[in-house]
């Protein structure tokens, strides 16, 4: 029997597991560098935002910027780590084209915190990813090699990021799939979302990635030989990247090779990663305490103040918004995806008849149109609080589901809320029995076959014949009324 390489491939992983442990570095969204004062703004001209600190000017000594280590410790609670109340800045020494200084000021053997964790949903139930540290950096610049003249020649450098505060969270080796990995990462980002500490944006490298990977033969203890997989920007990405990386460590070992610890690049367009130097031990960067900076001392007055910041987290706030609400899991969800959705959600819900109504509307009218449109919710033509309006409409019986809908669909053609809309075409429902009556008799005389089918058992007939009363009225009949009458005509 000839084996095909999709069935060779699902053999050759079935001998061997993968060990993923995952480095993180997170931009924060302070208005400042966090050893000097100039802007942290995106997008400005090219080494517009520096200065002799951040150039690493003779004589220029840094001064640390108080709002970082407030995010820095707020990111860390609500990743469950411990704060430890001092902390040592080191020099990580190193000679890129975008390290002016020839070091960079990080955190080694004291981080700011260590010991968190993040719990996932994996393949088999929930799982716990522990992190063993948390500590704040320096970004580098950065080198750009496209879209400039000699590019084949030279390397441009913008040092505008050279010094901008990032936190980077190292897993331990606890992420056993790609799809692990990626949950990780969504639940990660979704966290640090709600704090508020930065806004994650990886198109911009507010949120960068490197994946540390091995493959050991299943039921060995001891780790493989590990390569990295660097500055992967999108979780899509680390994904293809990580699939990639295990099959092909796996096929080097099963051709008797031996894997070799380095440091690989990913090409999205190709699909693969190509070695780009050998990887860097930490002796390698020559760690020493860094002269120009005080230990970091964190107290328990700070951190008491610091913890008092700290929103609801995602998913206490989904259990909570289950219960209070009543609305569902997949609902929940949806709707704290971000917090800012969540806080629009219960301001409207509070305000609403029945929030779960709300909910329904959110995942049965507005996600459907907005993902036709290619649009996000956040920039829905119809606000939550618009959404709860047309709840309302509904529950009382002003309107009809049809008219709804209808509505929705202009409020998308005139980029206009639902309660503009609404007032511009004030629809009326048609809430005469009498009126009702004459519609149900016509849709009965005119169906005799559908009506026989019905009277001979087949109950399920009853939604056809509300569905041609609603037709015949165009939407506006009344459909608790309609489906009164209808329950009289057809019982007698």
């Amino acid at each position: 029997m000839m084996v095909s390489s999709s069935d060779a491939v699902v053999a050759a992983r079935a001998k061997y597991e993968p060990v993923i442990g995952l480095e993180v570095h997170v931009q924060l969204l302070t208005a400042s560098k966090i050893f000097c004062s100039c802007s942290t703004r995106f997008g400005a001209p090219p080494n517009s935002n520096v200065c002799p600190v951040c150039l690493g000017l003779p004589g220029a000594l840094p001064v640390l910027n108080r709002k970082a280590v407030e995010f820095a410790v707020l990111a860390a609670m609500a990743l469950n780590c411990r704060i430890n109340e001092t902390s040592i800045f080191a020099r990580k020494n190193y000679f890129y084209p975008d390290l002016p200084k020839g070091y960079q000021i990080s955190q080694y053997d004291k981080p700011l915190a260590q010991f968190g964790y993040i719990d996932i949903k994996a393949a088999d139930g929930p799982k716990k990813i522990n992190i063993t540290r948390l500590h704040l950096e320096e970004d580098a610049g950065k080198s750009l090699h496209e879209g400039f003249p000699d590019a084949d020649k030279k390397t441009a450098v913008d040092l505008n990021r050279t010094g901008v505060p990032l936190i980077e969270i190292v897993s331990e080796p606890d992420i056993s799939s790609p799809e692990e990995a990626h949950e990780y990462l969504i639940r990660l980002r979704e966290i640090i979302l709600y704090t508020g500490v930065s806004d994650c944006n990886m198109e911009e490298g507010s949120l960068r990635c490197d994946a540390n990977i091995s493959v050991r033969p299943r039921g060995q203890k001891e780790l493989g030989t590990k390569t990295e997989v660097k500055n992967v920007n999108s979780f899509r990405f680390i994904r293809e990247a990580l699939e990639y990386e295990i099959d092909r460590q796996i096929e080097v070992l099963d051709s008797g090779g031996r894997v070799s610890q380095e440091t690989r690049l990913y090409n999205a367009n190709e699909g693969r990663t190509y070695g780009m130097r050998s990887k860097e031990q930490a002796h390698d960067y020559r760690y020493f305490p860094e002269p120009d900076l005080l230990p970091l001392v964190v107290d328990a007055e700070w951190r008491s103040a610091i913890a008092r910041e700290l929103p609801e987290l995602p998913e206490a706030r989904r259990a909570r918004m289950v219960t209070e609400y009543g609305i569902s899991d997949k609902d929940a969800v949806v709707l704290t995806v971000n917090r800012s959705r969540a806080d629009q959600f219960e301001e409207a819900a509070k305000a609403a008849k029945n929030p779960k109504r709300v909910a329904n509307l959110v995942q049965s009218e507005l996600m459907g149109r907005l993902k036709a449109k290619g649009i996000d919710l956040e920039d829905s033509p119809i606000s939550m609080k618009g959404v709860a309006v047309s709840a309302d409409l509904v529950e009382s019986g002003g309107i009809s589901g049809k008219i709804l809908k209808d509505l929705y669909d202009l409020c998308f053609e005139r980029s206009q809320d639902f309660p503009e809309v609404y007032e511009e075409e004030k629809p009326q429902q048609i809430t005469d029995a009498a009126a009702i009556e004459q519609i149900v008799d016509q849709v009965l005389a005119q169906n005799p076959k559908q009506l026989e089918q019905y009277r001979a058992g087949k109950t399920t007939m009853l939604g056809f014949f509300v569905g041609q009363v609603m037709k015949l009225s165009k939407g506006q009949a009344n459909p608790k009324l309609v489906n009164e009458l209808l329950g009289k005509k057809l019982g007698s």
